[in-house]
């Protein structure tokens, strides 16, 4: 499966001239880290769903249909995804400093989904916020903005 998710990647990134070719795997990237924050604490619940359904929606301008294709692939490649690197090695070639920390926004958003923060949320947002090259500033103030009152 990791040697698919690869060659889906290697396909669409051969075409550079095309800014379609590079933002289909960007979306799938980011997609795949929603869930792999939603996953972290082993409960991927309705709630977290549909907060990563509307974040994919209202972030990519995606049709309902577009949007169940991505996040149905997303959540797949999530699953069978043996680390972080692939998703995060793109956005950063890819993304700003400002894009990248709306994605950590939207995984803020996918961890409180269900009122509370556990261990293994934290643990992995920590992760990416290093993989991301997000300033601990930055991150600890999403943190905040996003932490129920």
């Amino acid at each position: 499966m990791i040697d698919a998710i690869g060659e889906f990647f290697r396909k669409r990134l051969q075409s550079r001239d095309d800014p379609f070719a590079v933002e289909e795997p960007l979306r799938l990237a980011a997609a795949a880290l929603l869930f792999e924050t939603a996953m972290a604490d082993y409960d991927l619940g309705d709630t977290e769903r549909a907060t990563i359904h509307a974040l994919v929606c209202s972030q990519f301008s995606l049709s309902d249909v577009d949007s169940k294709a991505l996040l149905a692939l997303a959540e797949s490649q999530a699953k069978e995804a043996t680390g972080l690197h692939g998703f995060t090695s793109l956005i950063n070639k890819h993304w700003s400093e400002q894009q990248r920390l709306t994605l950590v926004e939207q995984m803020w958003r996918v961890v409180y989904a269900d009122g509370r923060l556990d261990d293994h949320e934290l643990h992995l947002m920590r992760k990416i916020q290093r993989l991301l090259h997000i300033p601990q500033k930055d991150f600890v103030a999403a943190k905040l903005r996003h932490k129920p009152g």
